[in-house]
């Protein structure tokens, strides 16, 4: 599958709420849709063989080693988080962080160390695209987790100003892979 390969799995994802960002991103990777569902057709069926590998192994296999490996605390557990860089995202790299064991706790796109996220105080600074769940925790203490409604989605409740000057107002963020792809502002009921 290979990099290439692994990059069209999380645009499939993706392209369930920005088909547009994942149309201009297949074209950088000169991808058809057919080769993008082909693509997760692929890991899918390979990550559900009963012979395929667990943990960070999986990853491996496609991505090659770790370009970093590094201990990070969850709480009091001690964990370590496997990143591999990726060619779509620069400033990103994909995260895979496992514990004791070699048990998977979470996968997605985090800023690689030392980038800087891009500012954020307004609901126009939530570009599609542009900023991964870290960079909205860091930027909207009242974030709070919401239930996502796939393995590889999130969700956040944040409040942020309207615009320059505006008033703050509730929203949600939904995540793909740890990347931005819509803010909302629920309506009263």
């Amino acid at each position: 599958m290979g990099v290439r390969g692994f990059q069209l799995v999380l645009l499939r994802r993706m392209a369930d709420t920005r088909p547009d960002l994942v149309d201009d991103a297949r074209r950088v990777l000169d991808a058809s849709r057919t080769e993008m569902r082909e693509a997760n057709r692929r890991w899918q069926a390979f990550t559900r063989a009963a012979r395929a590998p667990r943990g960070v192994r999986r990853y491996a296999l496609p991505l090659g080693p770790p370009a970093r490996v590094r201990d990070v605390a969850v709480g009091d557990l001690v964990c370590r988080a496997h990143h591999w860089p990726l060619p779509l995202w620069p400033e990103l790299v994909f995260e895979v962080v496992t514990v004791a064991g070699g048990g998977v706790v979470q996968e997605w796109l985090v800023r690689d160390d030392g980038g800087a996220p891009p500012p954020l105080r307004t609901l126009a600074d939530l570009a599609p695209w542009s900023c991964v769940v870290d960079d909205v925790v860091r930027a909207f203490p009242d974030a709070r987790p919401l239930e996502g409604d796939a393995p590889s989605r999130w969700r956040l409740a944040f409040t942020a100003l309207a615009g320059d000057g505006g008033r703050p107002v509730p929203a949600v963020a939904d995540f793909t892979w740890g990347l931005l792809q819509r803010v909302t502002v629920p309506t009263a009921p």
